[in-house]
């Protein structure tokens, strides 16, 4: 749209701009305020005098001033110009990490001289450490006076803390006593009354040292006024047993990880909304009756942590409504806020009496209730910590309301706060406890326990029995997959949503075939999802665990948005193995889709160890009686292959037992084998009387391609090679016999090393790969033998790139970060000529290419379903004929 040379304005992309090195520094902040900015909607503002270059993003107000050589490293702050949002997370709170760190070093201090053997003691400590937190956060907010908790304990108690616990319990029970006793000491009667049941119950405190007493006065002096409720979840970690955490599955997240289910789950679609209508008093009167009418329902929710967030954001959105409605009604509307504009904010307070005059009515109150929060919690504690941490969030924004509106309530004595229920979320009808409004909305959310189906125990087993049908195929299901199910039938026919974490095995192997079915049988679909992530929190030794976010709801023909690690994508359907597509299951199938030979598992023994022999033991029995070479063979397992360990195997055909057995130590590898497999299980048992030989016996004699079943998932391509037919292949290796060359470049190409990454199951990390599930369903489209070639040629650049390194192990070659660079070049060139089958048109991003092969394999499939049906047609044509 410019008019001037030496300028590029792109509606709603860029304004870019050439100038002198004199100028770059002063014309960018002029630019972005220039009122063509804004009217145009430019995304990016450049300048540049061609050796340096200066941009800002105009919607994030990120900047960057970069050497024009080095603008390369900035690629992704430039995404939204290639359609892809960047994710902006918000920081950890200062607060938060500090006072967690000295709660923590209070806990261990505590239990130095108060063991906690049983869980009565785990408890009456936790619950005293809840009441040091409320006093803590009381005297930084206006609760109490200022400093008077910790000011108090510095005054009234003994330096040694040999009286401290005498005096917290005095304090406890006056904090519950609404009419306290006349003769009540007076540094203790100028505490006010609590009630809300924190202090209700009389519990043994714990024995205080001069170093305890000093981590509690130290811990008042951080600040606690700014705290979010992840510290609660910190503090119930660092204190409870690490058996019962583990068993609860507890985990406690940080602010930012809640984001990002809370934000699109409900928030930004709001914030949205208040853009529309900002400058419209009709409009924002309208979206706060919305948001009054909003439920938010946690049934996993631990100390609270997603209720306490969710409910401040709404209270922050309420409070910038209510702001914008003081300024419509003064004649100043505003076109944007930001977080830094709040001193402006302070700075206007209206006259609500003049406002009256004018026949305005403000009404200054919060409209979003806290009996608005469910939840449902089976630990006792952290249900009560839940009750608490509502409470407090509720003061907090009640004092940052007073602080711009000049409204509140009065804070003490504490009053009920939210809907939380004790017990076992897979057992309760969430609608007793959260029941369906006529009118509003509700979001479900939360962080359900993750345990695998190999971790779960007994209960938990009852528990998907219950939820599931006890007939139905969940066995391999995990646990969370509970959450799904009731989340589904909860939310059926309605505008309601839900969003959990989970660990990213629900959409991955054969779990997706489970649970999926079910959840696209409910109408629904997946209307947000952020791909594997490390999920951390604030926690004391916290370990973070791959996961996944997944947002729930009645289908519709609104737009999705796919989370990566840097940006978002906005695409028409996410199917269930989070790539861009229809919403289509992938099930196992014994034959391949497309034109590819059979896969096998390499030969499994079932032998104990002993018919494999390490290379010295190879030695061993070739230098003990020669004869015995004639029975050894090279033998590879995807490790061994993978580090370039060599092993042997014993290998004796049928015919050849009487020649074996004269061997001393081969017969005694088989008497052992065969004990062995008198006692090891049923398939064992059924090789009792063939004790000589592997018991699954695949082997070829012929060369043939093999991949590992287990691999890294940090590597670029799958570690695929060529394997002579003397060797023989363990079960840790898929094999393909008597293998076309061409198919070598086809499995270590990057498309189907994507491929495997969605479809595949895991073990732990790490890339589990499955033949009926990855290879028999991979998508490849018929090709012709002068490609085939082309492929073959790419093959052998790779065999020659790693034989100039025969020096490395696979695993050194494929480690992406010590690649030699011929040899990632002949991938690279191999990627392109396998894409080339694909289309002309090259692939710009990983999202395409997966999107791509989705959508060949569900046309694969349609055409599959149709050829079957035709011949269905002509064979019962030719029988009726014959008839």
């Amino acid at each position: 749209l410019s008019k001037h040379a030496d300028e590029i304005v792109i509606k709603k992309k860029l304004f870019f701009k050439a100038v002198t090195t004199a100028d770059i520094d002063n014309i960018l902040p002029l630019l972005t305020n220039d009122k063509s900015i804004t009217k145009n909607q430019i995304r990016f503002v450049i300048v540049t005098d061609y050796k340096t270059l200066l941009a800002v993003d105009t919607k994030t107000k990120e900047q960057i001033h970069t050497p024009i050589i080095e603008l390369h490293s900035h690629v992704a702050f430039f995404l939204p110009l290639a359609g892809m949002e960047k994710y902006v997370t918000q920081a950890e709170n200062d607060a938060d990490v500090k006072a967690a760190v000295q709660m923590a070093k209070l806990f261990d201090e505590i239990k130095k001289t108060n063991p906690t053997r049983t869980a009565e003691q785990v408890h009456n400590l936790n619950i005293f450490l809840s009441r040091l937190l409320f006093c803590f956060f009381a005297e930084d907010t206006g609760i109490f006076s200022i400093n008077l908790f910790t000011a108090s304990i510095q005054s009234h108690t003994q330096a040694d803390g040999s009286d401290l616990a005498q005096y917290l319990d005095n304090l406890f029970t006056h904090l519950n006593t609404e009419h306290p006793p006349a003769n009540t000491p007076s540094y203790i009667k100028i505490f006010p009354y609590v009630n809300g049941g924190l202090f209700k119950n009389n519990i043994p405190l714990p024995h205080f040292t001069f170093k305890s007493r000093e981590a509690i006065i130290k811990s008042g002096g951080e600040n606690w006024a700014d705290i979010n409720p992840d510290i609660f979840g910190s503090m119930i970690q660092a204190v409870v047993t690490p058996d019962q955490r583990g068993n609860l599955g507890m985990h406690y997240t940080s602010v930012p990880n809640i984001m990002k289910v809370i934000q699109p789950l409900f928030l930004d679609e709001l914030y949205e909304e208040f853009d529309k209508v900002k400058n419209n008093a009709a409009g924002l009167q309208k979206l706060l009756g919305r948001i009054a009418n909003i439920r938010i329902f946690d049934p996993a929710c631990g100390s609270g942590n997603f209720l306490i967030i969710a409910y401040k954001q709404l209270r922050l959105l309420e409070i910038k409504i209510l702001l914008q409605l003081k300024l419509i009604q003064a004649g100043n509307a505003i076109t944007g806020f930001e977080e830094k504009q709040t001193s402006i904010f302070k700075k206007q307070q209206f006259n609500l009496a003049d406002n009256a005059n004018k026949g305005i009515q403000m009404e200054l109150f919060s409209r979003i209730e806290l009996n608005h929060f469910y939840g449902i919690e089976l630990d006792d504690f952290a249900y009560e910590i839940a009750m608490l941490s509502l409470w407090l969030a509720q003061h907090q924004m009640n004092v940052q309301f007073n602080k711009l509106l000049g409204a509140t309530s009065a804070s003490l004595p504490l009053k009920d706060a939210g809907v939380i229920v004790q017990g076992n979320a897979t057992r309760i009808n969430w609608e007793t406890v959260c029941p369906k409004p006529k009118v509003g909305e509700v979001f479900i959310l939360g962080n359900p326990p993750y345990l695998g189906f190999n971790e779960r125990n007994t209960e938990h087993k009852e528990d998907m029995d219950f939820v599931f049908d006890a007939n139905s195929n969940i066995k391999r299901l995990d646990y969370i997959a509970c959450w799904f199910k009731k989340g589904s039938d909860y939310i059926y026919d309605s505008i309601f949503r839900y969003s959990f974490v989970t660990t990213n095995s629900i959409c991955q192997g054969e779990q997706v075939s489970l649970i999926w079915p079910y959840i696209f049988s409910k109408n629904q679909e997946i209307f947000f999802a952020y791909q594997s992530f490390k999920w951390g929190n604030l926690a004391k030794n916290n370990a973070g665990v791959t996961c996944v976010i997944l947002g729930i709801c009645c289908k519709n023909t609104k737009l999705k948005k796919l989370f990566s690690t840097q940006k978002y994508l906005s695409v028409k359907n996410i199917n269930p193995y989070l790539a861009e597509g229809n919403p289509i299951i992938i099930y196992q199938r014994t034959i391949p889709l497309s034109n590819f030979p059979e896969m096998i598992l390499g030969s499994s023994g079932i032998d104990g160890g002993f018919l494999v022999l390490s290379k010295e033991e190879k030695e061993n029995f070739i230098f003990s009686d020669k004869r015995s070479e004639k029975f050894i063979k090279p033998y590879i397992s995807g490790g061994d292959f993978i580090d370039g360990n060599l092993r042997f195997c014993i290998w004796i055909n049928d015919d050849e037992i009487e020649e074996a057995k004269k061997i001393i130590l081969i017969k005694d590898r088989i008497e052992k084998v065969k004990k062995y497999r008198k006692t090891a299980g049923r398939d064992a048992l059924k090789g009792v009387n063939i004790p000589h030989r592997f018991f699954y016996r695949k082997h070829k004699d012929t060369d043939s391609i093999i991949l590992p079943m287990t691999s890294s998932e940090r590597r670029n391509y799958l570690p695929v090679g060529f394997l002579s037919s003397k060797y023989i292949a363990s079960n840790g290796v898929f094999v393909l016999y008597d293998a076309k060359t061409y198919l070598f470049s086809i499995l270590t190409s990057r498309l189907h090393l994507l491929w495997t990454m969605v479809i595949s199951g895991k073990l732990e990390t790490r890339i589990r790969y499955s033949v009926n599930l990855c290879f028999n369903n991979f998508p490849f489209p018929p090709i012709t033998q002068a490609q085939k070639n082309i492929l073959e040629q790419h093959t052998h650049n790779i065999i020659e790139q790693r034989a100039m390194h025969t020096e490395k192990t696979l695993a050194e070659l494929y480690d992406p970060n010590k690649m030699p660079e011929g040899l990632r070049a002949a991938h690279h060139a191999n990627d392109l000529a396998i894409e080339k089958c694909y289309r002309d048109k090259p692939f710009e991003s990983d999202e395409e290419r997966l999107a791509h092969l989705f959508k060949l394999y569900e046309a694969m499939i349609e055409e599959e379903k149709t050829k079957g049906t035709l011949f269905a047609v002509e064979a019962k044509a030719k029988k009726s004929k014959k008839k």
